[in-house]
């Protein structure tokens, strides 16, 4: 079985929506997801594009999605790069998947001279966890994600 990844390109926002909307079923949040296959391709596919995408195809099916933008550090002075989402099919984890997927990421920190890859994993989420501690991921135990968002932020806006 061949694995190859390749860079989200127009055309793929139907099947990146499809696999955000299986991530957030897996989650228990698909009342959450909000985008639509033009809002993604509006993002993704822009000539100064903020955020993008990495597929998977097995087979010239897309079974797996990165989607990441660039943060910034000052500490470091450098970009690096948040991954949002990673999600895989059922069916084809425990192939490579996921790991295709990091490496590819890890060639995009490379070529953008970034020093990290920044995510985050649900508390109950073992499987991922577990797969990213075979990557060589940790878990920073003295940063807690925050979030502002609805009538918080509506409130701080002019």
């Amino acid at each position: 079985m061949t694995i190859s990844v390749r860079p989200a390109r127009p055309g793929d926002e139907q099947e990146i929506l499809r696999l955000v909307r299986a991530l957030a079923e897996y989650e228990n949040a698909i009342e959450l997801v909000q985008a639509t296959p033009e809002s993604l391709a509006g993002h993704l596919f822009t000539d100064n594009p903020y955020v993008f995408a990495h597929v998977a195809e097995k087979d010239e099916r897309i079974v797996g999605i990165a989607v990441w933008f660039l943060n910034f550090s000052t500490w470091t002075g450098k970009h690096g790069i948040y991954l949002e989402d990673l999600f895989v099919e059922p069916d084809m984890r425990g192939l490579g998947v996921a790991r295709a997927l990091f490496k590819a990421l890890a060639n995009e920190a490379k070529l953008r001279d970034c020093p990290r890859i920044d995510w985050q994993v649900l508390d109950w989420n073992e499987l991922g966890k577990q797969l990213y501690r075979r990557l060589g991921g940790w878990h920073s135990e003295t940063w807690e994600p925050w979030r502002l968002d609805g009538d918080a932020l509506a409130a701080l806006q002019d």
